[in-house]
């Protein structure tokens, strides 16, 4: 019993520390009707959960075939697959272009905006530069 107790404890632990382990956040339209997913690994799954992307741990996007075709530097520059600056997510989550112009926003709750700050889409629990990549840089 004690160790039961031991292990149910370990793992509601774990579960504190790592909410979204293992589990899959859905990319949503301004509707709120699913379009996607992005697992915690960085599997980026359209809304048939078919695997249409990756991101890796190094920031590098890749497409279904696991070509590179882009990365998210640890500044928030996107590049795509020639490591030429595309854009640039801020701290703020203000998404610009390659001119620095902002082209949208990401709320800190996972709310998208464009320019005009009209909701786009919903994207609650994944980062804001793998949002970045999948709304307003075409990768996936």
């Amino acid at each position: 019993m004690k160790r039961l107790i031991t292990l149910i404890f370990v793992f509601a632990a774990f579960a504190i520390a790592m909410p979204n382990a293992g589990y899959s956040q859905d990319v949503r339209n301004s509707s709120y009707s699913t379009i996607g997913h992005i697992d915690s690994d960085g599997t980026v799954r359209n809304s048939s959960y078919s695997t249409i992307g990756h991101i890796d741990s190094d920031g590098t996007i890749r497409n279904s075939s696991y070509s590179a075709i882009g990365h998210i530097d640890n500044d928030g520059t996107i590049r795509n697959s020639s490591y030429s600056a595309i854009g640039h997510v801020d701290k703020d989550g203000t998404v610009r272009n390659s001119s620095y112009s902002a082209i949208g926003h990401i709320d800190s709750d996972g709310t998208i905006r464009n320019s005009s700050y009209s909701t786009i889409g919903h994207a609650k629990g994944i980062k804001r530069e793998w949002a970045a990549v999948w709304f307003f840089f075409d990768f996936f």
